[in-house]
């Protein structure tokens, strides 16, 4: 997935790790860190070096563009999953303000695949729960990658629960390539535990949003994510299964990925159409992993607005909203059928 980064002058390096379909752009941006550095260390006319730089920042800037207006579905499979892509952590240490993460799901364990607790968004009281990928290995590891076991599903059935007691809208934010499929979480009950989240998001009496923010895999994704408003960031995918394992399935092939993932209709633009999810939020040009600030920030204007327009409505209608939505979904008029 990740095979440039942008090499500059001596000890200098970009810290920046690049798509394969990025290359163009890490090789504009290699020759402004290399012509910077010259420019400090011989103390060059720092108009001319400035016009050049101006130059090039530009024309980098153009191609990046240029090359996210287009990206196929496979591209985009590999946006979503960039080491550098705002995590569940990131999300709520810039949103929510007074968090309490709150663990255990009282039966078995902690899972720290799917994290959640209590906080102030934009001053009013939520519970958020989301996948955690973490970023470095160590991170990694801790948090299987963001695949949770039944203790992890069963941790936000219980927050859930607690939600809908004292009033508090839930927001999610997904990002898994799936459930764990260990032996021990198909012993632990795995399918039951995502049947069980997937049914508490649908009967919750309060406000329920989900955010589409990396990977939306299978019912691993669903099991928070059957809300009353479910947004997608522009370079996100949702599907059933990953492409690779679509390809392992009907080639038997797994190297015929990105045939699958063009087959699939993973995209957000894709699912908008399908009526899947509601709304797509605007990532920064070249994908919310360059200006994770500026996503975040889009992020929440984007659920801001979704929760002012379900904060009015009662229990009763939240969940006869949230019950119409998922009914609706693949849904043909008859005479759609027989034209």
């Amino acid at each position: 997935m990740l095979i440039v980064r942008a090499l500059t002058l001596g000890a200098r390096a970009s810290l920046r790790t690049y798509l394969d379909f990025e290359k163009p752009v890490a090789e504009i941006e290699a020759k402004i860190e290399e012509l910077a550095a010259l420019a400090e260390a011989s103390g060059a006319d720092a108009i001319s070096q400035g016009v050049e730089l101006s130059r090039l920042k530009a024309k980098a800037e153009k191609q990046l563009a240029d090359i996210y207006a287009k990206l196929d579905p496979w591209q985009k499979t590999q946006v979503a999953r960039h080491q550098d892509r705002p995590r569940f952590r990131d999300y709520v240490a810039a949103l929510v303000t007074d968090f309490v993460e709150l663990s255990g799901d009282r039966k078995y364990g902690e899972d720290a695949a799917i994290l959640g607790g209590t906080g102030k968004f934009l001053g009013r009281p939520i519970l958020a729960i989301g996948h955690e990928k973490g970023r470095t290995t160590q991170e990694r590891l801790k948090h299987n990658f963001g695949m949770a076991r039944p203790e992890g599903y069963r941790k936000a059935v219980r927050l859930m629960d607690l939600a809908d007691r004292f009033s508090l809208p839930v927001v999610s934010f997904v990002d898994t390539a799936g459930a764990y499929p260990g032996i021990g979480a198909e012993e632990r009950g795995q399918a039951e535990a995502i049947a069980r989240s997937t049914e508490r998001c649908l009967t919750l009496g309060v406000p329920m949003v989900a955010v589409i923010a990396g990977e939306g895999g299978s019912g691993g994704a669903i099991a928070i994510a059957a809300a009353n408003k479910v947004l997608m960031l522009e370079h996100s995918i949702y599907s059933v299964i990953s492409p690779e394992g679509a390809a392992s399935i009907l080639w038997k092939d797994s190297g015929r990925a990105k045939e699958a993932a063009s087959a699939m209709k993973i995209t957000a633009q894709d699912l908008a159409a399908l009526g899947v999810i509601d709304d797509i939020i605007p990532e920064p040009t070249g994908g919310a992993h360059r200006e994770p600030a500026k996503a975040i920030a889009t992020v929440g204007a984007a659920v801001a607005e979704a929760l002012d327009a379900l904060i009015p409505l009662s229990p009763t209608d939240l969940r006869a909203q949230r019950r119409e939505r998922f009914m609706a979904i693949g849904r043909f008029e008859a005479d759609a059928l027989s034209a």
